[in-house]
């Protein structure tokens, strides 16, 4: 299946946010998107610093701006004029504050499309409704649940799935699931499988996944059939022969309990799991410790009956040193291999991805 074109030249909002949790969408974009061409970030704090940079230590070549306005200028100077405005911004709960709505305001009112997962509709506000119909531009809310004559209910078509299946979970949120599902399809699609990433959420639908669901905005009865419906597909309408399934929150996270439906309906062969060892509560709520790690591989085990194959290691608050002796600690203690994918590379996580590879290879070249 080919690429489809870019839907435009977008600048990503997410001011104060960058580099935080809370930034989470906007650092998915700077990484990758097929969606659209990055021409910048705004975020008054990091005014004139490139945002590759900042996120992984690599320039991209995509400069944060102070504003949409000087953003928007910047691009028509170099004669790649911006067409939308992509909120970037992820915060507890997706509700956009007032700051952010005046901003998004004058992103309409200089004309261009905006495109927003959160749980606010921004179509639904009256004035940038108003403002959008005026300047003839589109407002487009990516949480909004589809009809529900279009919804799937669980089948169990996903027994017909033959492609290997890898879901990466987490023991948080915004601990770098995504980022490390999308390095683990690139790295099985160098080893010649036809490979994809499923995905289960906003940012990988701007990021241009082919194939996914976007959980939080789907009624709970129709969620499994609708991960069902995404593997399905990935693999007979996409071709794929290993498939990569994003996690979403984790499994004891208090707000976001995402992985059940996941390991229930996409049914992996294995599972990778993102960790952040220097985090001690879990992300926005204070007070709600971590459960420890080797709980959460017994949890996601036992609810899967499928093994975690290695862990992935996110480096929030830890120096080189520190994820180092983070990785030999928890290779010590789990017998799994772990590693930092953007600083150490994805492939540790395919050793101890290779035993479930190979058996899966044997019973598809036997089947």
């Amino acid at each position: 299946m080919m690429d489809a074109p870019p839907d435009g030249n977008a600048v990503i909002y997410c001011e104060g946010a960058f580099n935080t949790t809370n930034g989470k969408t906007a650092h998915g974009l700077v990484r990758r998107t097929r969606r659209y061409r990055v021409m910048s970030v705004v975020d008054s704090r990091y005014q004139g610093r490139d945002a590759g940079d900042l996120l992984d230590g690599r320039p991209s070549g995509i400069p944060v701006f102070e504003s949409v306005r000087a953003a928007v200028k910047a691009a028509r100077g170099e004669g790649h004029g911006a067409t939308h405005l992509v909120v970037g911004i992820a915060p507890d709960g997706g509700r956009l504050s007032p700051a952010a709505r005046k901003d998004v305001l004058e992103a309409l009112d200089l004309g261009l499309h905006v495109d927003a997962g959160l749980h606010d509709f921004l179509s639904e506000d009256p004035d940038m409704a108003r403002l959008a119909g005026k300047r003839g531009v589109r407002i487009r809310d990516v949480r909004e649940p589809p009809p529900r004559e279009a919804l799937h209910f669980f089948s169990g078509r996903i027994e017909e799935v033959t492609a290997f299946r890898v879901a990466v979970l987490g023991t948080d949120s915004a601990v770098g699931k995504r980022t490390t599902a999308w390095l683990v399809r690139d790295r099985l699609e160098q080893e010649g499988l036809r490979s994809e990433l499923v995905g289960t959420g906003q940012t990988a639908w701007l990021q241009g996944v082919r194939f996914g669901v976007i959980m939080d905005s789907i009624v709970n009865d129709f969620v499994a059939g609708e991960i069902e419906h995404a593997v399905w597909s990935a693999w007979k309408e996409g071709g794929a022969g290993a498939l990569v399934i994003e996690g979403q929150g984790s499994l004891m996270n208090p707000a976001y309990p995402g992985g059940f439906e996941i390991l229930a309906a996409a049914r992996p062969d294995a599972v990778v799991l993102q960790h952040a060892p220097a985090r001690r509560e879990y992300d926005g709520f204070p007070g709600y410790p971590i459960h420890p790690l080797a709980l959460q591989i017994q949890a996601v085990e036992l609810l899967s009956g499928r093994p975690v194959a290695a862990v992935a290691v996110n480096h929030e608050g830890l120096d080189e040193a520190g994820v180092e002796a983070a990785c030999r600690e928890i290779a010590e203690t789990t017998g799994l291999p772990a590693c930092d994918v953007l600083r150490q590379g994805v492939d540790p996580l395919l050793e101890g991805l290779s035993p479930f590879l190979e058996r899966w290879k044997r019973g598809r070249d036997h089947g």
